[in-house]
């Protein structure tokens, strides 16, 4: 009896070998009681950290579709609600990043924000840069087509002033310069039909 306890005990918890039972045969009463107790020890562990294991290698794969399932007590039951409420947040955070992302990138509806409950450090970190970027990119393109409608409708007193960067930087100079370029062609072709047509000096050239 006690080389087989002993046995499990450093399987398990020692050499980190889950699985072990104790099998000690011909054992009745009290020492029958303690083998199934220990057994039923190394049982319950075995399956708790195998749980545990599960969940953390699918979340590290990428799937955050497992929860720990099995039952626990004590310790183990914080782990197992603290593993799970993780997996609940991880899968909220990425459902609400894939949600802005497809409706500023695919859908190309802006001024959407990820909202994310209760997530602190790192993630709330990277929820935030989401959150910036797209409130960015809604304020750049706002601007733009804001400018681009007023020249449709011959308001060429709009300029782009938000602020910017790289390639969104350099399609706001190119608007701004298009409409500078308009203004002064509508001044130029204004003042040569004002001296010709209405002050009736001839010779005028735009």
């Amino acid at each position: 009896f006690a080389d087989e306890v002993t046995r499990v005990a450093r399987e398990v918890g020692t050499e980190g070998r889950l699985g072990g039972q104790a099998d000690v045969k011909g054992v009745k009463g009290t020492w029958r009681d303690l083998t199934d107790s220990v057994n039923s020890m190394a049982g319950n562990l075995t399956s708790q950290v195998r749980n545990v294991a599960q969940v953390a290698t699918a979340v590290a794969k990428g799937d955050l579709s497992q929860k720990i399932t099995v039952d626990a007590r004590g310790e183990i039951l914080e782990l197992k609600t603290t593993m799970n409420t993780m997996v609940d947040q991880l899968s909220a955070f990425a459902d609400e990043v894939t949600r802005v992302a497809r409706e500023v990138g695919t859908e190309g509806r802006l001024g959407g924000q990820a909202d994310v409950k209760g997530v602190s450090g790192t993630w709330k970190d990277l929820t935030d840069n989401v959150n910036v970027m797209a409130s960015n990119l809604t304020g750049q393109v706002r601007s733009i087509a804001q400018v681009a409608t007023a020249v449709a409708r011959g308001d060429l007193s709009r300029k782009i002033t938000v602020e910017a960067e790289g390639e969104i930087a350099a399609l706001a100079d190119v608007i701004n310069t298009m409409v500078d370029t308009l203004s002064a062609f509508a001044d130029e072709v204004t003042r040569v039909a004002r001296e010709v047509g209405t002050e009736g000096r001839l010779g005028g050239q735009a």
